[in-house]
């Protein structure tokens, strides 16, 4: 009976592999035969090996000097220009004396006009002057003849009163000596007028005559302070009119200034006092001093203006480009790469390798110079720095660091 059931199983058995084999549904050979090696027993997986850390490079810290410029850029204009036209006007231009580049001091003639009419007409005033003179010598004459009359006239009154009250003098012969000096009195009275009226006329042709002096003086165009000439406008036989541009521009004393912008989130690091490097084109390097710093913002540019004085120097040309580094600050301090500062909700930090592990140091910043960044606590000296900092990187990570020169920070991707 057992026999009959072993039987009826063993051939179910091969049946059911049959059909597996016809549908592909047979374990393979290779699979059959780890089955038969391990017995029917499944094996356990191999345990995988540890990752190797991750390589960072790192920097150390290191002190140096630094130095904070702002870059500004402009021309060159000159500190104070002063604009040389005529107080004359209408006068035709007869000699022009001094040059563009010139240097020039304070009251040289730098161009003459036309004088003769101003000639012909003092002449005119001399003798309207030697007029008024003999008019008030006449009307002094008149003054004397006048006292004369009066004192005349008011004596013949005086001896006619006492005549008159004993009857000796008839009353017409009384009025008529009373109307004699009261006619004497009023003529030296108008001889008076005359007088003033003669003064008069010869203070206003005196006048007259220092106007035309000043005028003849002013036909000498002169320089009103000591500079160089940087452009002259004046040409013989124009004439000079002050609606036209001045007919000479000088720069006071030679003094170079750069005009200049600067943007507005560096004009407040900009103050009076500080030094400048220069950069002129076709001129080379020179140092100056800001002066003057804009209180006003161009609300189109958003710029701001910077006056840095030169000063007197040969080779400079006024509307020349150059461009100016301004030094903002100096510190000593340690050193560290820009691109290893990250910044958080806490401030700026860094992260720092000790031991083969990583740990977050927030920090205080100083003056940037280039790449460099100057670090005034929350780091010492020598600690190693990762060159790039990046969010991949957590407090306690365990890297291998890769020292590397601060100067190969820019070429690390």
């Amino acid at each position: 009976m057992k026999t009959a059931k072993v039987a009826l199983v063993l051939t179910a058995i091969a049946v059911v592999g049959g059909a597996l084999a016809l549908t592909g549904h047979l374990p393979g050979q290779e699979r059959l035969k780890g089955l038969f090696a391990s017995g029917g027993a499944r094996t356990e997986p191999s345990k995988a090996q540890p990752a190797p850390p991750l390589a960072v490079s790192v920097v150390r810290a290191t002190p140096r000097a630094f130095t904070e410029t702002v870059l500004v850029t402009g021309t060159l204009v000159a500190r104070e220009e002063i604009l040389i036209g005529p107080e004359v006007e209408g006068l035709r231009v007869v000699e022009v004396l001094v040059d563009e580049g010139d240097r020039v001091v304070k009251g040289q003639t730098l161009a003459r006009l036309v004088s003769e009419t101003l000639e012909a007409q003092l002449a005119q005033n001399t003798a309207a002057l030697a007029r008024a003179d003999a008019a008030i010598a006449q009307a002094r004459s008149a003054i004397a003849s006048a006292e004369a009359r009066l004192e005349e006239a008011s004596n013949a009154y005086d001896r006619a009163k006492p005549l008159s009250k004993s009857g000796f003098l008839s009353d017409s012969g009384m009025d008529q000596r009373e109307a004699t000096q009261r006619t004497a009195s009023a003529a030296l009275t108008s001889a008076r007028d005359g007088l003033k009226v003669a003064e008069a006329d010869r203070a206003q042709t005196a006048a007259l005559r220092r106007e035309l002096e000043w005028r003849r003086e002013r036909t000498e165009i002169r320089a009103v302070a000591d500079g160089l000439v940087s452009r002259r406008n004046a040409k013989i036989g124009s004439y000079a009119t002050g609606a036209a541009d001045a007919m000479f521009r000088i720069v006071a004393k030679g003094e170079i200034e750069l005009d200049a912008e600067v943007a507005e989130v560096q004009i407040g690091k900009l103050r009076q006092g500080q030094t400048a490097a220069i950069e002129i084109a076709g001129a080379g390097t020179v140092s100056g001093v800001v002066r003057l710093v804009s209180s006003e913002i161009d609300r189109a540019t958003r710029l701001g203006r910077v006056r840095i004085f030169i000063g007197d120097l040969p080779q400079l040309r006024v509307g020349a480009f150059a461009r100016a580094r301004v030094t903002t600050g100096e510190s000593q301090g340690l050193a560290v790469p820009t691109a290893a500062v990250l910044y958080g909700a806490d401030g700026p930090y860094l992260q720092v390798v000790t031991d083969g592990k990583v740990a977050t140091r927030p920090i205080k910043l100083g003056l940037q110079e280039g790449s460099s960044i100057e670090v005034r606590s929350g780091i010492a000296e020598g600690d190693a720095i990762v060159a790039r900092s990046g969010t991949f990187l957590r407090d306690g990570d365990v890297v291998t660091p890769v020292p590397i020169a601060a100067r190969q920070v820019s070429e690390v991707r």
